[in-house]
């Protein structure tokens, strides 16, 4: 087998139901120790592409591959590379912590499941908590757990579905950090999440599914970059400074919000753009109290794409 540093390598994946095309003839490629974001609306085709590379279905056609396996030719040797995380916890709360890890160890055949238990323990930052029956856990910890059960057995491939759904910031921040620590000591992770943040703050690589499609893909950076315009947000003194400064920038994008008072200008980024305003408004003696300038985020960009392919902006599920 040919060594590359790529770990997932999708080709012409097609996936059809009855007459509902799913995937539509979609590519890409995922670096090894990399966090791949997979993003798409709900209906998109995220879990028919991740039942597929984790041997749950069949496509129609095309040729993916995990860890130079092919997965329809080859499951079993797929399946011993990867892992699956889904959006609800497989553990079981009557156990404990470690006698969940372990009984999975043990289903395994692994020899050392007790040693493997506990590192993976320490790794979830759970050692505490090891002796606790689940049931007590919070909702985080058994999201963490549950991550540790995917990595007993060391898989090269994790795949995690919405992993932090329904967790609280400080849970959601704390499985930020596990998940990028996993992609360092080399674990290819593939995320998919309702969270654009998420995606922001995690992901090497960033593709957006819509339609069966693979319309972008990129960096978060050069994904932001495909929607060039940005934003500035002022603020008046009151409403009646906020309606005449409206009335003298008729001609750009404006929102308003007047119990701020602010409001927030679509521009093309320009520092000339910016300036022509500011100096519209000074010249008609509209005082601006704040001014701060918002750059596209990456829901900006999904939204603008996802409305473009359907003439409206959808919902990220």
């Amino acid at each position: 087998m040919i060594q590359t540093n790529t770990a997932i390598a999708v080709k012409g994946l097609k996936k059809s139901y009855k007459n509902l095309n799913v995937l539509k003839d979609i590519d890409f490629t995922v670096q090894k120790g990399s966090i791949f974001a997979l993003l798409g609306s709900n209906g998109a085709g995220k879990t028919t592409t991740v039942k597929i590379l984790t041997t749950l279905l069949l496509p129609d056609k095309g040729s993916p591959e995990i860890c130079g396996f092919d997965v329809i030719r080859q499951p079993d040797q797929v399946r011993e590379k990867i892992s699956l995380t889904g959006q609800s916890t497989a553990v079981d709360p009557v156990l404990t912590g470690r006698e969940n890890l372990r009984m999975i160890g043990k289903l395994r055949h692994l020899p050392d499941a007790n040693r493997q238990a506990d590192e993976l323990l320490e790794q979830v930052q759970l050692l505490d908590a090891a002796d606790q029956k689940v049931a007590t856990y919070s909702g985080g910890m058994q999201r963490r757990l549950d991550l540790a059960m995917g990595l007993i057995g060391g898989p090269s491939v994790i795949f995690l579905d919405e992993p932090t759904t329904g967790l609280d910031p400080q849970s959601r921040k704390a499985l930020w950090q596990i998940i990028k620590d996993l992609a360092d000591s080399g674990i290819t992770v593939f995320l998919t999440t309702q969270y654009l943040e998420e995606a922001d703050q995690l992901a090497d690589h960033i593709a957006i599914l819509n339609d069966g499609e693979i319309i972008a893909e990129g960096t978060a950076a050069e994904l932001k970059k495909l929607l060039p315009h940005g934003h500035i947000e002022l603020k008046f003194s009151d409403e009646k400074e906020l309606q005449l400064a409206r009335n003298l920038l008729i001609q750009y994008n404006i929102s308003l919000s007047k119990e701020n008072p602010t409001m927030t200008i679509t521009t093309d980024g320009s520092i000339q753009q910016m300036t022509a305003i500011l100096s519209q408004l000074d010249h008609a003696d509209i005082t601006v109290t704040e001014f701060s300038q918002k750059k596209p985020t990456l829901e900006d960009v999904f939204l603008a794409m996802i409305g473009e392919n359907h003439g409206e902006e959808n919902a990220l599920c």
